[in-house]
């Protein structure tokens, strides 16, 4: 949840670069239950057959010499699991932060559902959920505090917050932690309210940067489980994750981002290609780095 000072948004766009055929139905990430029921990804997700959520076209953002985001086009469609990968300083979480109005791009434009996030940020706004990378929330409150301020801040009534908070809680396992200060949460807990708060408005857009970075599995499986779901019944997520493994069980589409540029984009199976995603990242993010001449670390010190 982001302190509404930091709220900005802007320029939109056509795009420019077609996010794939559909991905193949694989098996649903493992969930820390075997719910038969659990949503398979990749059947909402068929390439033209939902309109566009969130287009991206021609963004640009630099930072004095270092250019951070280099013409990133992308394109993705209602019903979408999509996933953003690349090596630290790859320019993800400057591109979420450009989308969530957060930071105003140098060029390029960003629509959602059709609205230019940069021209009409209070509209584009509305259909977006945020869990950002550096959490900043009103510590000092409650949970309970803390999902009632996101709930009202939306634009919903007291009585509608109160209801979907307690329905947050328990799909969140946070309902005994409600009373507490969100300062005296583990980091795994803080993650989850701030999903939480995230998703109070249902949004059609969700925006998570590094959702499982602190979660348990156990958590970790039970928030996928609650995605897929939302997924499934029309909502949008795009994330970024470090896990290769994770996007490929998860993900329906993804793009793989090094230094600032788009190098693939599609469904899974078409970026994969005939190996894993971790093996086409590796080879586009410019191959594993040598260990020779390390040889006085086998010696051992006596």
């Amino acid at each position: 949840m982001t302190p509404p000072q930091e709220e900005v948004v802007a320029p939109a766009a056509a795009p420019k670069r077609p996010v794939g055929r559909t991905a193949s139905t694989r098996p649903s990430a493992t969930t820390s239950s075997p719910a038969a029921t659990t949503p398979q990804r990749g059947d909402a997700a068929d390439d033209g057959a939902h309109p566009v959520v969130l287009s991206i076209s021609g963004l640009v953002k630099q930072f004095g010499d270092t250019v951070a985001v280099d013409g990133v086009d992308l394109e993705v469609r209602r019903g979408s699991f999509y996933g953003i990968v690349g090596p630290n300083g790859a320019g993800k979480t400057t591109t979420l932060s450009m989308v969530t109005g957060l930071l105003r791009p140098d060029a390029g434009s960003i629509t959602v559902q059709g609205v230019d996030v940069w021209q009409d940020p209070a509209e584009a706004k509305r259909a977006i959920g945020v869990l950002p990378d550096r959490l900043r929330l009103f510590d000092r409150l409650t949970g309970s505090q803390l999902l009632y301020y996101s709930g009202v801040l939306r634009g919903l009534d007291p009585a509608t917050v109160k209801s979907r908070t307690a329905d947050l809680a328990r799909a969140f396992g946070l309902d005994d932690a409600l009373g507490r200060l969100v300062s005296d949460y583990s980091a795994g807990m803080t993650k989850k309210i701030a999903l939480a708060a995230a998703l109070i408005h249902s949004p059609r857009l969700l925006i998570l940067d590094e959702p499982f970075e602190s979660v348990d599995p156990v958590s970790a499986a039970n928030v996928i489980e609650i995605l897929q779901r939302y997924v499934a019944n029309g909502g949008t997520v795009v994330l970024s994750s470090h896990g290769m493994d994770f996007i490929q069980r998860v993900c329906d589409h993804v793009a793989i981002i090094v230094q600032g540029k788009v190098l693939a984009a599609g469904s899974v199976d078409e970026v994969r290609g005939t190996g894993t995603l971790e093996e086409r990242f590796v080879e586009l993010a410019g191959g594993r780095k040598s260990a020779e001449g390390m040889e006085w670390l086998h010696s051992f010190s006596d």
